[in-house]
Formats: C-alpha cells, structure tokens, sequence
C-alpha cells in the first residue's frame, strides 16, 4: 500500500466520537488532526497494511495523528536507526503519541537499539526524551534485553525514588509506569518498587481538558493480587 490509499482505509474507519473526544481534550493545538481511531482498531490496520519500514517514514511525516500511530506499528524494528528515533523523539507532539512511540508493544521497543536508547534518554534533560526513556524501560521490562539484570533495574527503582518529585507529571507518569513494570518481573524487584510505590504516592494526570481519568496508584497495581499470584509461581 501506498500513503495515499493508507490515508484512504484510515478515513473508512474513521469515528465521529473519537474526533469528537480528541477535538475535547484540545489534542489539535498542536496542529494533527485525527479520524479519532483507537489504537485496537489501528493495530488490526497495521497487519492489514504489513511491515514496510518507507512508507512508515511517509506516514509519519503527515499531519494526521493515526498515521503517525500507523507507521510507528508498521515499521522494521530492525532497520530502525539510532538518527530515526533522535529524529521521531523531537518531532513528538506529546499526549498519546509519545505514549505509543515508546511503549504499547511499538516497533521501537522490538528494536536492538532499544535499550541503548532507554539508558541514554533516562539520563536526559529534554522533557520528551526523559518520558521516553522510561517509557521504553516499562516496555522492555516485559523482556530480557542484554544488561537489564535485576542489579541495573535496582538502581532504576532507587532513581524512581530519588527523582521523580521533581519531574513534570507525564514524566512523573512514565517513571511509576516503569516502577510497575519492574516491580512484576520477579519477588526480590517487586519488594524494591513496593517500598518507593509508597513513597511515590497516587499521580493525578489529568489536564483539565474534561476528560476525567482516575489517578495512577502504582502501589495498587503492584500489590494486587494478579501480581501475588504471578510472582507466587
């Protein structure tokens, strides 16, 4: 497929109330717009359109928030650059994309370059990067990446709880969202992120656009009895 019929099978799918709720949190002042299409939905048209890491770049370049999403599932994990992701993590727009491009079972979490990539941008001062990085830590904490022993995710758990009052809320966000992820890979780790969950406290993300989400209790998620049952095994 091309970008033009991609931009077609996205207008087929379009739906009235998800424009509706995107134009609601003032997700267009940063000038994409959307079919208001949810992500289920988009990753069904990911498998439909196939792996095809140049037109990824095309969709990307568009001004239409799910075609963006788009070609962040569609891409080649394996061709994507360390430059491709410098690039993409500057042209973020924030909100649910970046959420996407770092996390959500996303191409650049399947990428060899991925943790690299998480342990550079954790260290850094640019705001998007830093949400990334822990984002990127979150997802990859479902895996078994080279160097991401329980020693290096320790001292993750330990900067959570050195850091994260100081940072802005959706950074804030990803770090506890990482916490979690860490904290459910095994007994000895889940101790560690219990003990800063507490200190961390409940985050309330939401922004005032109307939309009301209930506030992220990252204690709650690691001490539910879905984790207990997990780690028991």
């Amino acid at each position: 497929m091309n970008k033009t019929q991609v931009l077609a099978l996205l207008k087929e799918n379009r739906n009235e109330r998800g424009i509706a709720n995107w134009k609601k949190g003032g997700h267009g002042d940063g000038g994409l717009k959307s079919f208001g299409i949810g992500l289920t939905v988009l990753r069904k048209l990911a498998k439909q359109v196939g792996r095809d890491p140049a037109l990824a770049r095309k969709l990307w370049e568009t001004d239409v928030y799910d075609a963006k999403v788009l070609g962040l599932l569609v891409d080649d994990p394996k061709q994507l650059t360390r430059e491709q992701a410098e690039e993409q993590v500057e042209d973020l727009e924030g909100g649910m994309l970046a959420h996407v491009f770092s996390s959500c079972d996303a191409t650049l979490a399947k990428a060899p370059i991925a943790f690299e990539l998480a342990c550079a941008w954790i260290e850094s001062r640019h705001e998007m990067r830093k949400r990334c990085g822990w984002g990127l830590l979150y997802e990859l904490s479902k895996k078994e990446p080279e160097g991401m022993d329980d020693a290096f995710l320790l001292g993750c758990i330990d900067r959570v709880g050195e850091e994260i009052d100081g940072e802005p809320t959706w950074v804030r966000m990803a770090m506890a969202g990482a916490l979690v992820g860490i904290g459910k890979r095994n007994r000895k780790l889940n101790r560690a992120a219990v003990r800063v969950a507490r200190q961390v406290g409940v985050i309330d993300f939401n922004d005032g656009s109307g939309s009301k989400c209930d506030p992220f209790d990252p204690h709650k998620h690691l001490t539910s009895e879905h984790v207990k049952k997990k780690l028991e095994r």
